[in-house]
């Protein structure tokens, strides 16, 4: 079947656990030179692209000195070995309104253990439940993945239906079971990725102790059930998508190591939004490793180190163009963005110790001054790595917006 190609309202990269009425900015905060700099920005925007590197930078060594030369150069170099580089599971995330992660997919799909296109909404309709984004299936696509290689079809499943609706009934539950399942058996796929806490603490459920106890049995007994249905010769699996808290500790709707241990086995893995950080009303870094850790201890905490070979620690291929003056704005850059902006402004590009985050400023003819957050290959490597120290895996949101030599590092 086709593909949709038109973006939808919402953006993944945006969801978060975290309830509206609460502060947006996570607790972690790589630098506070970032807040004297705005202030800079918005009294003196002339001398504020001179300011920032200073304020928001350390001393560079060698290792991070990179020019966007070598950047519009060498990104589409790939090497022609397609071994993998990383040796924990990879969960690649494909969305229908950007083609480019159809192709590189199939491309470098000898890199990926999991690939999950960004698919299906199940919903409310009355008193009964519907799937939609059937229409988003490639089964060509998937043919052609199955050919090249062994990585795992999981298409994202994001549960809109009323909580409320189906939570509190044993039978209701068992029909959005039914439905998951069905689609999975007749479009022969390997299991489903599922996002559903964000939504269910929008909803209040994850403030309710009973409430929050049905929604993880529910969890629990999808689980179950995929493990019981086989599909091209193995069991389905559940990953489940969990945001990461937004404090120094965790409160009711974060998901917690307690959590990890109650669903036990009955989810295969955990895909971990360790990524927007930042925002336009708070410029900054994308993912600083240090809170990439920090989320990674609490999640982790008290027993539950047993089950960080299910973590999928997200990394972000894509990045931010912030507007630093007249109150901000901006938001999201692509690859294709990137290199744009690279050759058209050929700026200096700096390196954020603290975060492990390459950066640069540029000005618009309006004199309005940006600063851009984008990967590098030093900040995927680092991140990589700190995977690696936890013997965890990553998932990528997402593979067709970042540079092709990221691939190598796979």
């Amino acid at each position: 079947m086709g593909r949709k190609r038109g973006r939808p309202e919402w953006d993944r990269r945006s969801t978060t656990s975290k309830p509206s009425s609460e502060s947006n900015r996570p607790f972690f905060n790589p630098n506070k030179g970032i807040v004297i700099s705005l202030l800079i920005f918005v009294a003196c925007p002339a001398i504020s692209l001179y300011l920032y590197p200073i304020l928001y930078s350390a001393s560079i060594p060698n290792v991070v000195d990179v020019t966007y030369q070598q950047i519009l150069t060498e990104n589409g170099k790939v090497s022609e070995n397609a071994s993998r580089q990383f040796p924990n599971p990879v969960l690649a995330y494909v969305t229908p309104w950007n083609s480019k992660g159809y192709d590189l997919a199939k491309d470098f799909n000898s890199k990926f253990t999991h690939i999950s296109p960004v698919w299906y909404h199940l919903k409310s309709q009355g008193a009964e439940f519907v799937l939609e984004g059937r229409h988003n299936v490639d089964k060509g696509w998937i043919s052609d993945l199955r050919m090249k290689g062994h990585a795992l079809i999981l298409p994202r499943f994001v549960l809109e239906a009323i909580p409320m609706a189906f939570l509190k009934e044993k039978k209701q539950r068992a029909k959005v079971i039914d439905l998951i399942i069905a689609e999975c058996k007749e479009m022969d796929f390997d299991g489903i990725v599922l996002e559903s806490w964000s939504r269910w603490a929008a909803y209040g459920v994850l403030h309710d102790p009973h409430m929050r106890n049905l929604a993880l049995k529910f969890i629990k007994k999808l689980g179950q059930v995929m493990h019981s249905v086989v599909v091209n010769e193995r069991s389905l699996q559940l990953v489940y998508v969990i945001g990461p808290p937004h404090s120094d500790r965790l409160h009711e709707y974060d998901f917690g190591p307690q959590d990890l241990q109650s669903l036990g086995d009955a989810v295969d893995g955990y895909s971990l939004m360790t990524y927007d950080f930042s925002n336009p009303q708070n410029p900054g870094p994308n993912a600083p490793l240090k809170w990439v850790h920090s989320t990674m201890q609490l999640l982790l905490a008290d027993g539950s180190q047993k089950f960080s070979h299910k973590i999928f620690l997200g990394i972000n291929f894509y990045g931010n163009d912030y507007v630093l003056k007249g109150g901000g704005g901006g938001g999201a850059i692509l690859g294709r963005d990137y290199l744009s902006l690279l050759e058209k402004h050929k700026p200096e590009l700096n390196w954020d110790k603290e975060s492990g985050e390459h950066f640069f400023l540029y000005s618009t003819d309006g004199n309005d001054q940006h600063v851009v957050f984008y990967p590098s290959l030093l900040s995927v490597e680092m991140r990589l790595d700190e995977a690696r120290s936890w013997g965890a895996g990553i998932s990528i949101w997402e593979i067709g917006q970042g540079l092709d030599y990221f691939f190598n590092l796979l």
